[in-house]
């Protein structure tokens, strides 16, 4: 059996090295590290892809929230809710631009940011809502834009794990995560769905004036070299990375299905276990692109199964061990550990198990008779 990954970026690379090389060649044969052909063909692409006016590129994805936070003119002290329970850069911005975080639980269904979390934690201060899809599970968007236009309110998708996921209406109609809100985020760090060989990140929005203002953010401020007309930074994604975006892109749809394949296996092998709940797909699944594969080990020991699999060669994660309440950064008096019983749940039951493209289904086998081996 091949060496499990956690994410297997070489074999990955194995199948696509010629393209990729080819790509990565045209950048070094023309010079144009910086902003060149490579960066416009895959801004063009994405939007395609998207279905969006603007994307966008910029250098990673806290760049991106970052910088999306800073086209809407948000003002020191505005009040920004997300979700507890993720990964720190979602808040790290909304307190780098001296907003105020407003962080509310997540159901414990999709671990996504609860409908109703948001509704109590709206104030006369609120001004954005920062809906994070995790895991690769689009969050609820027709819900979250309602309480949006309800209240005025501007809406960042953080999509870093969710690129390619749908989001459903009620009216039938899909758009793609990230698309949907006033503007979306994402990141091309490696182990992503769409990841590049070194750090990478996108802005989407449908908004024409706000497009063109994060056009200048991401380039000092400037529109024309040496007029600086808005406060910026400098946040690019190179022509190399966007040259191994353009070998990926095609292939996200393949990618995301590859991965639904997988958790169909891992959930089928793990179906009726007591001590397991395994994330739900159906067949025609598209609101999910497995980023991770998150299972909650609930009347068990999740510390022991974690070890047990470590020691068989298996890797595996904790995806997210402490709350963002209970970090020292983040820790403000007005939250009550009463205020997040789902994500205090979370932290002490989810383990994800190895999730990518390339896995086979003797990987797969091991891993769950593993599981099921130390639960018996």
């Amino acid at each position: 059996m091949k060496k499990i990954q956690m994410v297997d970026l070489k074999s990955q690379y194995e199948k696509i090295k010629d393209t990729v090389n080819i790509s990565i060649q045209e950048v070094l044969d023309t010079n144009t590290y910086i902003n060149g052909p490579q960066v416009h063909q895959f801004q063009k692409s994405l939007e395609e892809y998207l279905d969006v006016k603007h994307v966008i590129p910029c250098a990673n994805g806290t760049d991106a929230l970052q910088i999306a936070m800073m086209g809407l003119d948000l003002k020191p002290g505005d009040e920004v809710i997300t979700a507890d329970f993720t990964f720190a850069a979602t808040v790290e911005v909304i307190a780098l631009l001296q907003l105020t975080p407003v962080l509310v639980d997540v159901d414990l269904y999709n671990m996504n940011i609860s409908i109703e979390g948001i509704k109590k934690a709206i104030t006369p201060k609120t001004k954005a809502i920062v809906p994070v899809h995790l895991f690769g599970r689009a969050a609820n968007m027709e819900a979250i834009m309602a309480i949006a236009k309800e209240y005025n309110l501007y809406v960042i998708e953080d999509n870093a794990q969710a690129i390619g996921a749908n989001c459903k209406f009620s009216d039938g109609t899909k758009k793609k995560a990230g698309t949907i809100g006033h503007v979306g985020a994402t990141s091309f760090f490696p182990s992503k769905n769409l990841g590049c060989y070194g750090d990478g990140g996108a802005i989407f929005t449908n908004d024409d004036a706000l497009a063109h203002k994060l056009r200048g953010i991401v380039n000092h401020g400037m529109y024309e070299r040496y007029h600086h007309d808005v406060v910026g930074v400098n946040s690019r994604l190179d022509s190399i990375q966007a040259a191994v975006l353009n070998a990926k892109l095609p292939l996200l749809d393949q990618y995301g299905r590859a991965r639904q394949d997988a958790a169909r296996k891992y959930s089928a092998a793990f179906e009726g276990h007591k001590n397991i709940v395994a994330p739900s797909i159906c067949d025609i699944c598209d609101c999910h692109v497995f980023h991770q594969y998150t299972l909650r080990i609930i009347d068990a020991d999740r510390n022991g199964l974690m070890q047990h699999l470590l020691d068989k060669g298996i890797p595996c994660a904790i995806y997210y061990p402490i709350p963002l309440h209970s970090q020292k950064a983040y820790a403000d008096s007005r939250y009550k550990e009463e205020d997040f019983p789902v994500t205090n749940k979370l932290v002490t039951e989810v383990l994800s198990l190895p999730m990518h493209t390339e896995l086979d289904e003797e990987q797969i086998k091991f891993i769950t008779d593993s599981v099921l081996e130390f639960l018996k």
